[in-house]
């Protein structure tokens, strides 16, 4: 039997929309940021990968997408995310859509935690959520509209192991979700979640994704098969465009059947 051919959703709403993602220039924002280029939106993007980001410009632009913005920037200093959030507004009129996705799961051991660490792991996982909410909300209010999407994990669902910050953080970032949408809602601003299972990155298969790890997710998901940034990217999609603007308080879990 050959492989199934799947076609996908082209969602008229996004073209034109403006797109701002963090941590976009590999694994699953590439991802993201590449989806909505191809849907028509007009993409900026946050990162401090400056060669991956350059490639996944020149690339885009090359197939013809209106070329996405990509600025560095260092989202655990807080005056430099609000600067590259005003540029973006300043550039491309304003943001529709904001997708939180940028995020560090470093492996660590409790005994090794320090206070510096902690404070290190918040400042990379959670924080730079909120501050880019407060950032571009002040467009949004004025547009009346906007859908916001922040990315936490089923790692905190499982429970995972081995990296208890990180998960932490991943669980705060559902209530944060939560609060926000009714914060939110009456400026017609939808907020949710998406909370991705094991995700085959590059990343993930450089540092993690064994034959012993992924025969593992194998055994514990429903679906028998690799998940990749795209299946995650789809779902962000949705929940961007018009096609959910009745869905709001919401946290779509996409790891094949895991939980």
């Amino acid at each position: 039997m050959g492989e199934l051919e799947m076609t996908f959703a082209r969602y008229p709403s996004l073209e034109g929309r403006v797109v701002l993602v963090t941590g976009g220039a590999t694994g699953i924002g590439e991802a993201i940021v590449t989806h909505f280029a191809r849907q028509g939106a007009r993409v900026a993007f946050l990162d401090i990968q400056d060669e991956a980001a350059a490639q996944l410009v020149h690339g885009l632009t090359a197939e013809g997408c209106v070329a996405p913005v990509y600025l560095h920037c260092d989202l655990t200093d807080i005056a430099a995310l609000k600067a590259a959030v005003a540029e973006v507004l300043a550039r491309q009129g304003g943001v529709d859509v904001l997708v939180n996705n940028a995020a560090n799961d470093q492996r660590h051991t409790i005994e090794e935690v320090t206070p510096e660490y902690w404070d290190e792991s918040v400042a990379t996982n959670l924080r730079p959520q909120f501050f880019m909410i407060q950032a571009v909300l002040p467009a949004m209010r004025k547009a009346g509209r906007g859908a916001i999407i922040n990315m936490s994990s089923i790692s905190w669902m499982i429970p995972s192991t081995g990296l208890p910050l990180y998960i932490a953080a991943k669980a705060a970032i559902v209530g944060l979700t939560r609060t926000m949408a009714h914060e939110l809602g009456p400026d017609n601003i939808r907020v949710n979640a998406v909370l991705p299972g094991a995700i085959a990155t590059e990343r993930q298969k450089r540092l993690w994704y064994t034959p012993k790890y992924k025969a593992k997710v194998l055994e514990r998901q429903a679906l028998k098969r690799d998940l990749v940034p795209e299946d995650v990217a789809r779902l962000v999609l949705f929940l961007a465009a018009d096609d959910s603007s009745a869905i709001t308080n919401q946290s779509y879990v996409v790891d094949g059947g895991w939980v």
